[in-house]
């Protein structure tokens, strides 16, 4: 994340095609709908995250970041407002908060992470080190699951701004963010906002702040045969484990056919192993599924390239099934 600017060196930082996403003003006035969360922990000392202001009284946050909370308060300004009660959903890490005094007019307007697209440009706003900062990045997959997509983007972050924002280029929320895996590859993921959008229409009852049962985990967080198949998949392609690979994503497969992803990976894996018929149709089948699916393409078309093939010489009518 780099450190939120002044005006005049963000209209320089933004001036870049790539990523200009938001102009000066506008990261400016988002910014002040992020807020500092801090965290009195139950068993001594105190963690700070960040949160999003979604409407009158109403943050949300990481459920990870107020798990073992004794108190929870955000920073509104020059105020410390302490949370009264809070909604949990800590499997999809979404935590909102009631905090009487926050200022309704600082909410943002929502989006859908599921009208994203691979390469589209967004901006991440949290809190790291004390400091509000901002990253500029993009989409680089959107992976289903529970109705929602959740996104991997370009978007550094550290822990501090677990529960910031991600906005896309008008200004919504369409995440928030969330976690990281270790590694060179930049897996940086966002929750989507249609799981907070369906939170916040839900009539759960409030729950008082305290600290959480041990066994409440987020689904990044679960043991890791118990992850989902992108997150489980993530780790194997980090480390280049192609031979394990292969057989998840072929469970992936059957227990999901429709999911352009399973596809994908099962292709690249293949490819790897050099096996480039079979990754051929297998990238074919995730193209089937979504022609737009940029990276399937991508990859198919350097296989075909490296076996000097022709659209002519490549149609195939197999079915896609294992």
């Amino acid at each position: 994340m780099k450190p939120l600017l002044p005006t005049a060196m963000l209209a320089w930082a933004l001036a870049g095609p790539a990523f200009a996403a938001l102009d000066p003003a506008t990261l400016i006035k988002l910014s002040t709908s992020v807020l500092k969360v801090e965290v009195i922990r139950a068993q001594g000392g105190y963690s700070l995250g960040s949160g999003v202001v979604v409407g009158a009284d109403s943050v949300v946050t990481n459920c990870h970041v107020t798990r073992d909370a004794r108190q929870i308060a955000v920073l509104q300004g020059g105020l410390r407002l302490p949370a009264q009660s809070q909604r949990v959903d800590a499997y999809h890490d979404l935590c909102l908060l009631h905090v009487r005094g926050v200022d309704g007019a600082r909410a943002v307007a929502f989006g859908q992470a599921g009208q994203l697209a691979i390469g589209q440009p967004v901006t991440a706003v949290g809190h790291t080190a004390g400091a509000l900062q901002s990253s500029l990045g993009e989409v680089l997959a959107l992976h289903r699951l529970d109705g929602g997509r959740v996104i991997q983007s370009s978007n550094y972050f550290n822990s501090g701004a677990s529960g910031g924002a991600l906005f896309d280029a008008e200004s919504r929320l369409v995440g928030i963010l969330s976690f990281r895996l270790r590694g060179a590859t930049a897996h940086y993921f966002a929750m989507p906002a249609e799981w907070l959008a369906r939170q916040l229409r839900g009539a759960e009852s409030e729950q008082p702040v305290g600290p959480r049962a041990p066994g409440e985990l987020a689904f990044w967080e679960q043991p890791l045969e118990m992850q989902p198949f992108f997150l489980r998949a993530a780790v194997l392609e980090n480390d280049g484990n192609w031979r394990a690979l292969q057989p998840l994503a072929a469970e992936w497969v059957r227990r999901d056919a429709t999911d352009p992803e399973s596809w994908y990976l099962l292709g690249l894996a293949l490819d790897r192993q050099d096996l480039p018929r079979e990754a051929r149709h297998a990238l074919e089948c995730s193209l089937a599924i979504a022609p737009d699916f940029e990276i399937a393409r991508a990859e198919l078309e350097r296989l075909d390239r490296r076996l000097d093939l022709t659209p002519e010489t490549t149609a195939t009518s197999l079915p896609c099934r294992l």
